[in-house]
């Protein structure tokens, strides 16, 4: 599992974690009962505090991701397709409150904005 953590970032190790993990699932580069690795092994390869990963673990199986089986490990949970739809709605959204901030801040009218999304969803 390749995830890249960036002290630079401002956002905290473990939320860095979480969202690259979810990222894996929703797009369905982890499926469903594939194994992750354990806590103490990617917080090695990480370089990080066994406790940083304990958190990511602990949020994505909070939020449904990831399924831990005691002795066995933590592995990617059943898919529940109106869960990941909502995510992929909340990822949707925080894009275009972006759009719609930059659109603002630049003076560009509803109107072309809403023009420029149309034609980015009918490109092929």
């Amino acid at each position: 599992m390749n995830i890249i953590i960036s002290n630079s970032d401002n956002k905290p190790l473990y939320e860095q974690i979480t969202s690259q993990i979810k990222n894996l699932i929703i797009n369905g580069t982890l499926s469903e009962g594939d194994a992750l690795p354990s806590m103490r092994l990617l917080a090695k390869e990480l370089r990080i505090s066994v406790i940083t990963t304990k958190r990511a673990y602990e949020d994505l199986e909070r939020d449904g991701f990831i399924e831990t089986v005691i002795g066995k490990g933590s592995f990617v949970a059943r898919k529940n397709l109106e869960f990941i739809r909502e995510e992929h709605f909340r990822i949707v959204e925080k894009h275009l409150q972006k759009a719609v901030d930059t659109a603002k801040t630049s003076g560009m009218p509803l109107n072309e904005l809403v023009e420029l999304i149309k034609v980015f969803y009918e490109e092929d």
